[in-house]
């Protein structure tokens, strides 16, 4: 036999490549899925971020219009905030991509992406478009559309400040001069070498009435989108309502709707549709030599399918697979031939799948794969798995019999997602092979072919190797295969804070994923920093070993703040990645391959005090920055404070959301500030006004704002030079808000008591000084701080007079 690696083309990208191991139907989703065989049409919905479509409206195109329906996210979520856990950046683009892609498996449309990074909130599209490149981000809207082929697009939000959001207009500016550009040879001709321009009848603005601002009209295209499905057993408006609860990283679970519901469209460019969506648009087969007969074959085998059964259809499906591969449209024909065969394993009960009985192998070693493969109709089936070897070997599959193979293969890459192989600025990834751009997800490592032979024809498929377990609680579970690098690094912390000239004691964990692996260990080190000593050597002689060295690491007199990266020689390559793991029940557990690098922070600070209390909120390692300063952190759980004297804290510090996510707040919050009044700080970061668990949240009123500055280099001004908070253990100035990274702060004070004190005042550009950002007040013998300063993101990046600043906020 023989490996064949199959890369999923952009469009035919189904959940199958990226997951899904085989086609299981009930009788009503065959029936669906015949039904839709007859329409050709299709819908590509854009926006900014996971979580601004309309699933309402994607559910109602995909499954009661039965078009082809896309998502275009020009971002993966990464600036935005986590609920759930303490990830950012990158690994929070993770986890809201697998939360879209489950999304989409319920409301049944596809899912994009572009290579713009999410960078956080953006106030204006001139703002955006300051770090995103323009230009790079607009090729991607174009060639997303140059692919999928959209007779219609649709945008969720207006290009101007109706949006609300700089990245929301910015994507609505985008999608108007892509619908433009796509059609036009001379825009990109690059892409031209793979796709040929495309030009799409309209381009339409979804309007809506939410938030507070309704932007509906009568005089507007309206829409019913409240139809209840028969088949499913559920209206579009239920189906919406699951599809929007898996963005669970952002808190949006929502009660299902039931009932009419209508949607409202702007024309924005193009044809104007006076009555339906795809007005001008024959959205079923009328073109080429094929297309009558297929229409007419598509209608006979939808009305005699049996949903008692389904299996009478399978010689229908065959003709019709035969005839689409005819078609002239070749776009057109790949979709439906995929769809078709789809449906050919579903009527005859055929299943197979690839797995390996491992999760995780090295790139350098050879995986054991087993097909396992079964079908339940009577005429009999024989399927021929493509893996290593000599020959190949058909599986003649006996009725309702499971049959097996077993090879072996090697992989050629590793299993990182495609737009994190490359280090990239802010504003946009760096993505190296052009066909990458776009797509949800990388192709799984592993993809086998599989050919069936039923009733005299051949059919192909692909299958990725997955692994399969069997867990005593769930029962059988699936899990992408991975391929690692033989040897990965895992360093004790993302960052070495040094006060002084001092060595410090670095831990350096190794696990092999190889049968045995050897080599060298070292440090590559910023200009004037030592470690000792230079390397270590290793030797592992079994998967799964693991093993710990130590260094020290030195700064010079000269020495600035950089990164400290390690790396090892193992099967003859040079390796510097770590091992990072996602896990969470709503979505498929995630791993990837960041560098082992960590940040040596150069940081002129003293510290007071040394026992802080820390009251976790929905997420944040503020904690381990204070350990890297030298405090005693005690984590302390709000639920059970009542048994805790918090007299023994110097400190107590809530962490993010704390009073958004923690019903017991409510409860033990006068035992806080009882605390301050005998002499205790309590620094509270930043809230969301809605909801929160109580209003009073400190000794003195104030609200919280959707105010914010998120322009990272903003001038912040010091009100008061010589208040204790700026001098006390360290010396504050201008200087110390140099280097933050994403935003200054967000959701700021409002209507503050004038028993408080401000400290600090900052805007945006063309706005108003802000002064709610931090604000103090002396309460008995102690001191309550409330802050919407980002310093969840400032510590974990290092920034050196964040660290300064905080340390000054929770000392006496």
């Amino acid at each position: 036999m023989k490996l064949i690696f199959l890369v999923c083309n952009f469009l035919l990208c189904s959940s199958l490549a990226l997951g899904q191991t085989s086609v299981q139907l009930s009788s009503s989703e065959i029936k669906l899925g015949i039904e839709k065989l007859a329409v050709t049409g299709s819908v590509l919905y854009i926006a900014a971020h996971p979580d601004d479509e309309n699933t309402r409206l994607l559910s109602y195109l995909a499954t009661e219009r039965k078009v082809r329906t896309g998502y275009l996210s020009l971002t993966r979520g990464d600036g935005g905030q986590n609920l759930i856990g303490t990830e950012q950046a990158e690994e929070l683009g993770l986890i809201r991509t697998q939360e879209l892609l489950a999304a989409r498996s319920i409301d049944g449309a596809e899912q994009f992406f572009t290579r713009a990074n999410d960078f956080g909130f953006s106030k204006t599209s001139e703002e955006t478009f300051k770090i995103w490149n323009r230009d790079s981000i607009l090729s991607d809207v174009v060639w997303v559309i140059r692919n999928f082929r959209p007779d219609v697009i649709i945008t969720r939000f207006p290009p101007d400040a109706r949006a609300g959001h700089g990245h929301h207009s910015a994507s609505a500016i985008l999608a108007i001069e892509a619908f433009k550009a796509a059609a036009d040879p001379a825009a990109f001709p690059e892409q031209l070498s793979y796709v040929k321009p495309w030009k799409s009848h309209r381009i339409l603005w979804n309007t809506f009435n939410f938030g507070g601002n309704n932007t509906t009209s009568e005089d507007q295209l309206k829409i019913n989108v409240g139809q209840y499905n028969t088949l499913l057993g559920q209206s579009y408006g239920e189906i919406a309502s699951e599809s929007r609860s898996q963005h669970k990283s952002q808190g949006f679970g929502v009660a299902k709707q039931r009932g009419e519901s209508f949607e409202y469209f702007e024309l924005l460019a193009g044809q104007p549709a006076k009555k339906d969506l795809l007005d001008g648009r024959e959205a079923n087969w009328v073109a080429g030599p094929n297309g009558a007969a297929i229409a007419k074959l598509v209608t006979e085998i939808n009305r005699e399918y049996r949903i008692e059964a389904p299996e009478k259809s399978v010689p229908a499906l065959l003709r019709l697979y035969e005839l689409i591969s005819g078609v002239q449209d070749e776009m057109l024909k790949k979709l439906k031939m995929a769809e078709v065969a789809d449906l050919i394993l579903a009527t005859s009960g055929t299943w197979f799948e690839v797995y390996a009985s491992e999760p995780a192998y090295s790139i350098t070693d050879s995986i054991p794969l087993r097909v396992q493969a079964i079908s339940r109709y009577q005429d009999g089936a024989a399927v021929v798995p493509f893996i290593s070897g000599k020959s190949e070997q058909k599986l003649s599959l006996s009725y309702n019999r499971m049959e097996s193979l077993e090879g072996s293969v090697k992989a050629s890459r590793l299993s990182q997602p495609y737009w994190l192989e490359h280090a990239h600025p802010i504003g946009e990834y760096k993505i190296s092979n052009r066909k990458d751009i776009g797509m949800a997800e990388s192709a799984a490592p592993l993809v086998i072919r599989i050919d069936l032979h039923i009733q005299g024809q051949k059919i192909s498929y692909s299958r990725p190797a997955v692994y399969k377990f069997t867990d005593p609680v769930r029962g059988e579970v699936y899990r992408k295969l991975e391929v690692t690098p033989p040897v990965v690094v895992a360093l004790q912390s993302s960052r070495l804070l040094y006060t002084g000239d001092e060595a410090r004691p670095l831990e350096v964990k190794l696990k092999s994923f190889s049968r045995a692996a050897k080599g060298d260990l070292r440090l590559k080190l910023p200009s004037g920093w030592t470690s000792s000593p230079k390397s270590l050597p290793y030797e592992m002689t079994s998967k799964g070993e693991e093993r710990m060295f130590r260094f020290t690491v030195k700064p010079g007199q000269s020495a600035l703040s950089g990164q400290l990266t390690a790396e090892l020689n193992a099967g003859g390559s040079t390796w510097s990645k770590a091992m990072s793991s996602i896990q969470y029940d709503h979505i498929p557990t995630t791993t990837w391959f960041p560098e082992a690098a960590m940040n040596l922070v150069r940081l002129q600070a003293k510290k007071a005090g040394n026992k802080i209390g820390y009251i976790p909120g929905a997420g944040d390692l503020i904690p381990e920055s204070l350990k890297q300063l030298g405090y005693e952190v005690v984590m302390l759980n709000a639920g059970s404070l009542d048994n805790v004297d918090l007299s023994s804290f110097d400190a107590i510090v809530a962490g993010i959301r704390l009073y958004n996510v923690s019903p017991a707040i409510k409860y033990i919050n006068d035992k806080l500030l009882k605390y301050v009044e005998n002499g205790g700080v309590l620094l509270v970061q930043y809230n969301v006004s809605q909801p929160l668990m109580l209003n009073d949240i400190g000794p003195y009123p104030f609200s919280i704002t959707r105010n914010r500055v998120t322009e990272e280099d903003a001038t912040v001004n010091i009100l008061n030079p010589a208040h204790r908070i700026f001098n006390y253990p360290n010396k504050i100035t201008a200087r110390d808000f140099d280097g933050w990274v994403q935003e200054r702060g967000l959701y700021f004070g409002g209507s503050i008591d004038p028993r408080y004190q401000s400290l600090l005042s900052m805007r945006d550009t063309g706005e108003a000084e802000n002064t709610g950002a931090l604000f103090v007040a002396d309460y008995g013998k102690g001191r309550f701080v409330y802050t919407g300063l980002s310093f969840f993101r400032q510590l974990p990046a290092g920034v050196p007079g964040a660290y300064r600043l905080f340390v000054n906020l929770i000392s006496h």
